[in-house]
């Protein structure tokens, strides 16, 4: 064809008027064919559905360049086509855009130039004959492409992570229209294989990303072991995987052969394409040297994944082990095998013992009908069960390399006979997996290793906290399935003595299989061993990094002796849901060695001299490197000892201190670990003993729960009884994905969706007398519907707590049994249905009623409930403060709320003698507001509810019972004084929060010279816009937290953009005016709680 045909048919289809851009695929095929002879053009319409542009032009089946046709008349710069576009020229070296008359040359996703063989003039497509040669040079040229030489490793990384994100969308986008009519089903039985043997949830897209990222790294590795430089492609690859990692070149077999899906063919050729114009060794080596690391590898995988998707790597907790923490880990194992094991060469020991491996023989004789035999294998086995790149498992080879100085002729002997046998290691993600083949693979190479035999590296793509199970699902289940089966061998038979490592951390872990989840019972039981563990919530414990200590526990266990050495989140050593598992580990190991790296970013962690404190890694959670050492010479029924040492500091002191310390230098302190909590870290325990006196408010309060969770708060709180009955209506009116629009509700999740949410309001009626009052936030009231239903329009309501509150009169005190930072205090009473993020966005309330109702039937049943309601407080715990008080306990008195007058202290005379459960409450309101409880208690408050002093007498419950009950009157706006306004709000306006700021009072001296007003406290305007202002607030009561929030800021920045009415403006100086009072009020309470502190400050 030539190009006057060409553009004859394109006119002559162009005049139907129906015509659309698939109309015209065929003649330009025809006319690239015909313009250049030994390539082939080719266009699938399965492959263009799935991403692929229209065309792919190849020659003896490598890609040279691909184009993307586009309807004629509609001009290519249009915003239709932008994101597809950038896509294209972000992964295509080499692309022509079209709209079959004007064709658009990009080479590298830069455009090189246009050229126009015809325009439409008329309604006629008008040839321009002048230009026919110069587009003849120009197909010829597009079809004679060569990469360019890429020498720059942020290059490299770039180009990959934009071709296997290209690869990962054509993944998704095919199974997605995958159907029975489409033959090649490769993909989906690899999905399906992924979810059977690995990872049970995986979501197409997660898999996209997996197998894109494997193929990527799979050819790196290919390239990297390639002599053949100016020759790569698919097949070559899969001849070039190295024979240590089997399911890798298994992998690629598939890659490479005929029965690859055409539809990702295309890409993956694509980027066989960037690795032939590479030359990886090179690049690497410089790279290396330029990072100043030993291991390039890990810090160019780290730039490919910041460039793939830097959401995902930190999902993933993809986080680079830093090589002082590997380094230290490594090196203390070393000592601790020479030192309590008495193996002389450490990690480098030839030692052997025997153990007993099933057969494939029958025997009758035995309980399972297998034969067993007895076999020998190296003493000192070492699993990495989270290798992830590998990073443990080099260092181990470094680390023995380095007794080998002068001794190489015999390192390759070694290397094959007593290290690779000794070294495994376990991955669940393919990706990761194949880094990690590839590492130790050239780090042997590095260390002058010649293989003597084709034996493959004992890291295993498996899920280390499953047993495996042969599948034949399919061919590709079968390769995971075999991996998983041999990892399984190792799980079973290897005498594994030394698990060390970086497990994952996963609040919300997906592995629960019956084999860890039966491990993990041990944990969940009570100091002794015997009785559940009494949590209500125990969830962190079954933390990923939680499972990993108990997996790695399990072989020492049955090995008999050994070492478990792991960088882990600290949280276990001190957390009270964790002393179960801390007395099993006491049980176990004969020595624990805990190097707290601190570095707690939730809980602003800082160094006891206040200056800063980093974690090692770029995460919030603080970490510790954890050693435990089982010998066998410990008895039974004694518990181990406990070596603990706090590290703070910057993160380059802290390495600095891991890369020149040992495990022997470091001045570690035994600690006195005992009941009930047996703590990991150190622990003023004379002050523990006189704290654990105290009255621990779990115990005293008899029912709380958690408070209410919405799980969709915007939705179902609103300020007013009328905007929820108007939603509640608007919602039953509309269907189910209108209303999921309409009101932006986002996905289903388990506990709530769009039809339980329905579902629950109809079943209630609708009946609006079910909208109430919930304390949301400090002093902020909203309304929602409640029904007490789970799974309803509410995700957990709390409805046996909750109910409390809707028959009458109650209060509650609201605590959290953790503060995520060491200085909060999460202290706060309601007098409804309260919110579970009530004094903090990151910490859940518990709520304590004070009283209980009975169960009614009926609605009429609610009157004179009151005269039955029972307090919420446990009989002997009330009798023994009765009994150091010397008086009578009451479940009700006349006068309930009035201990004190307004303005004085003094008790009523008729109360002096008798004590209500709203006493008890305001007593401990005021101790928990006491600067110097808290101050002596931190370290105890921080992790588990709190416990407050009994009194020392009746004059002293009395004098904090009164300062409780003023608090208590002020937090819930109930108090004389609020409705004092100690601030001014002076200028009309529309009253609109837009611009929130606190201005310090000034004053003008002359011209621009200003000067800081002193009156009796420092004082300022709170601006709610860019005119109005309340004045003459308190410093001290802007900056006052009640929890994480800052009530004073939080209450405006929760209204931007709303208009603030007359109530609104009144309540917020109400506010001003507690906060300002609770200040004052919590030095009053010191007075009578620690008046030798006050003296001090004082004098």
């Amino acid at each position: 064809m030539t190009i006057p045909e060409y553009l004859d048919r394109i006119n002559t289809r162009y005049q139907t008027g129906i015509s659309r851009e698939h109309s015209y695929r065929g003649d330009l095929q025809t006319l690239l064919e015909s313009l250049v002879q030994d390539v082939l053009v080719t266009n699938e319409p399965a492959r263009v559905a799935c991403g692929a542009p229209d065309y792919i032009i190849t020659r003896r089946d490598i890609p040279v360049g691909y184009i993307e046709a586009k309807d004629l008349g509609k001009p290519l710069n249009s915003k239709d086509y932008k994101d597809q576009f950038d896509r294209y020229k972000a992964s295509l070296s080499n692309l022509i855009i079209t709209d079959y008359l004007d064709f658009w040359l990009f080479k590298e996703g830069e455009l090189v130039t246009t050229l126009k063989i015809a325009e439409i003039k008329d309604g006629q497509v008008t040839p321009l004959p002048q230009n026919f040669a110069l587009f003849k040079a120009f197909i010829i040229d597009f079809c004679q492409f060569k990469g360019v030489t890429l020498k720059s490793p942020a290059k490299l990384a770039t180009m990959m992570a934009d071709k296997a994100k290209f690869l990962a969308q054509i993944i998704e986008r095919a199974l997605s229209v995958e159907g029975d009519a489409y033959e090649n089903r490769t993909l989906h039985d690899q999905l399906q294989a992924f979810k059977v043997v690995l990872l049970h949830e995986i979501t197409p897209r997660e898999f996209s990303d997996i197998y894109a990222q494997t193929v990527a790294y799979g050819m790196f590795a290919a390239r990297l072991h390639d002599p053949t430089l100016p020759t790569f492609s698919r097949q070559e690859a899969a001849e070039l995987i190295p024979k240590t990692n089997p399911f890798l070149r298994k992998l690629f077999g598939y890659i490479a052969g005929p029965d690859i899906d055409d539809r990702i063919k295309w890409i993956v050729d694509a980027l066989a394409d960037v690795f032939r114009a590479t030359d990886i060794k090179a690049i690497l080596k410089n790279f290396g040297r330029s990072t100043q690391t030993h291991d390039p590898i890990i810090h160019f995988y780290e730039t490919f994944l910041a460039e793939y998707d830097p959401a995902l790597r930190k999902s993933r907790g993809v986080w680079y082990t830093p090589e002082p923490v590997v380094n230290f880990i490594v090196r203390a194992v070393d000592d601790i095998l020479k030192t309590e094991f008495g193996l002389k060469d450490g990690l480098a020991s030839t030692e052997t013992t025997e153990i007993e491996v099933t057969t494939q023989l029958t025997d009758r004789r035995t309980k399972d009908n297998v034969k067993k035999a007895k076999q020998t294998v190296h003493k000192v086995q070492v699993l990495d069960p989270a290798t992830g790149t590998g990073t443990f498992l080099a260092e181990v080879v470094k680390h023995v390399y380095g007794r080998f100085e002068g001794q190489e002729g015999i390192w390759s002997q070694y290397v094959e006979r007593h290290l690779l046998p000794r070294l495994n290691g376990f991955e669940i993600l393919m990706a990761s997996y194949a880094m990690c083949h590839l590492k130790l693979d050239l780090l042997l190479q590095e260390t002058g290793y010649v293989p003597q035999s084709p034996r493959r590296f004992k890291v295993y793509l498996t899920n280390s906290l499953e047993e495996a199970v042969p599948s034949q699902l399919n061919l590709f289940a079968s390769w995971l399935s075999d991996e998983a089966m041999q990892a399984n061998a190792v799980k079973r038979e290897t005498p594994v003595m030394v698990v060390l490592g970086n497990p994952p951390y996963s609040g919300e872990s997906q592995n629960k299989g019956k084999w860890i989840m039966d491990l993990m019972e041990d944990y969940k039981k009570e100091p002794g061993g015997k009785e559940k563990l009494k949590e209500k919530n125990s969830k962190w414990i079954n933390d990923d990094y939680v499972k990993f200590l108990r997996f790695g526990q399990h072989f020492i266990e049955q090995n008999g002796e050994g070492i478990l050495a792991f960088i882990n989140p600290h949280g276990f050593l001190d957390n009270p849901t964790f002393r179960g598992m801390r007395w099993n580990l006491l049980k176990t190991y004969d020595k624990i060695y805990t190097l707290d790296l601190h570095g707690n970013g939730k809980k602003k962690e800082t160094a006891p001299d206040g200056s800063i404190d980093v974690n090692v890694f770029g995460i919030m959670q603080g970490v510790s490197i954890n050693l435990f050492m089982k010998t066998g010479k410990k008895k039974p029924n004694e518990l181990g000892k406990v070596f603990h040492y706090d590290l703070f500091g910057k993160r380059e002191s802290k390495y600095d201190f891991l890369n020149q310390e040992t495990l022997n230098s470091i001045r570690f302190t035994e600690l006195d670990v005992g009941g009930p909590n047996y703590f990991f870290v150190r622990k003023d325990y004379d002050t523990l003993t006189v704290y654990n006196e105290g009255i621990y408010l779990k115990d005293l309060f008899v029912v709380n729960s958690i408070g209410l969770v919405t799980a969709r708060d915007e939705f179902t709180l609103h300020d007013s009884k009328e905007k929820v009955k108007s939603i509640v209506e608007d919602f039953l009116g509309l269907e189910n994905e209108v209303a999921r629009t309409r009101f932006s509700l986002g996905k289903d999740v388990r506990d709530w969706s769009v039809e339980f949410a329905k579902k629950d309001l109809l079943s209630s009626g609708p009946d609006f007398n079910k909208i109430v009052p919930i304390s949301y936030r400090p002093f902020d009231t909203k309304y929602t519907y409640f029904t007490g239903k789970s799974k309803g329009f509410h995700c957990m309501p709390r409805g046996e707590v909750m109910q409390h509150f809707l028959k009458g009169p109650n209060i509650a005190l609201n605590l959290c049994k953790m503060g995520r930072s060491i200085d909060s205090h999460n202290y706060f009473l309601s007098d409804k249905i309260t919110d579970k993020n009530l004094t903090s966005s990151l910490d859940s309330v518990n709520t304590f009623p004070l009283y209980l109702y009975p169960e009614i039937k009926e609605q009429t049943q609610l009157d004179g409930l009151k005269a039955v309601r029972t307090p919420n407080l446990d009989p002997k715990v009330v009798q023994k403060i009765a009994e150091g008080l010397g008086l009578t306990f009451v479940p009700e008195k006349e006068g309930e709320g009035k201990v004190c007058f307004a303005q004085s202290l003094e008790v009523r005379p008729e109360f002096r003698q008798i004590f209500a459960p709203l006493d008890l409450l305001d007593y401990i309101y005021a101790v928990l507001h006491s600067p110097s409880y808290r101050e002596r208690y931190k370290e105890f408050l921080k992790i588990d509810f709190p416990r407050v002093p009994n009194p020392q007498d009746a004059e002293q419950f009395w004098q904090l019972a009164a300062l409780g009950g003023e608090l208590r009157q002020l937090h819930l706006l109930e108090h004389l004084a609020v409705r004092k306004p100690i601030t001014q709000y002076p200028l009309a306006g529309d009253n609109v929060v837009t611009k929130i700021r606190f201005e310090e009072n000034y004053e003008i001296l002359e011209k621009d010279c200003i000067s800081l007003i002193e009156p009796v406290y420092r004082s300022g305007r709170v601006y709610i816009n860019e005119t109005q202002f309340f004045q003459q607030v308190p410093l001290q009561a802007w900056e006052f937290y009640i929890g994480g929030y800052q009530p004073a800021q939080k209450w405006l920045k929760d209204r931007k953009g709303r208009e603030l009415q007359f109530d609104d403006i009144v309540h917020y100086q109400r506010m001003i005016v507690a906060l300002f009072k609770t200040a004052e009020l919590m030095w009053e309470i010191d007075k009578v709680l620690a008046p030798e502190k006050t003296e001090d400050v004082l004098s």
